[in-house]
């Protein structure tokens, strides 16, 4: 499953280099390093989960929730021009990025079967 592995390559990236999402978490964002690293064990088990039949529809929410969740650091990462390692990402980067949040949301909610929406499952 595409999802699944995505989820997974990302927590084990916010686990093993964090400096990066603690670059673009925004400054309200209390104990940043706890919740970077709570977003990793929280993308490693929604992987997991989507992977695991019975579990998958709760990875499926939990995913799509957590998606939601992390928006603000991909909005502050595109209006405050944070570089990564850097490079400053232009918006043909951050557009996209911040555009298609919804489709990821939607997507882990399709995957899990919490919604058949646009595509009627028989």
């Amino acid at each position: 499953m595409v999802l699944a592995a995505a989820y997974a390559v990302a927590g084990v990236a916010h686990l093993s280099r964090p400096g990066g999402f603690l670059a673009i978490t925004p400054h309200w964002v209390p104990m940043p390093e706890l919740v970077v690293a709570m977003t990793g064990v929280a993308e490693l088990a929604g992987a997991i989960g989507l992977m695991v039949p019975r579990l998958r529809y709760a990875a499926g929410v939990g995913l799509a929730l957590y998606a939601l969740c992390v928006w603000p650091a991909n909005i502050n990462h595109a209006l405050n021009d944070i570089p990564l390692g850097g490079a400053h990402l232009s918006w043909w980067y951050h557009g996209p990025r911040l555009a298609l949040q919804p489709v990821i949301i939607w997507w882990a909610l399709w995957v899990s079967g919490v919604t058949d929406w646009p595509f009627r499952r028989r």
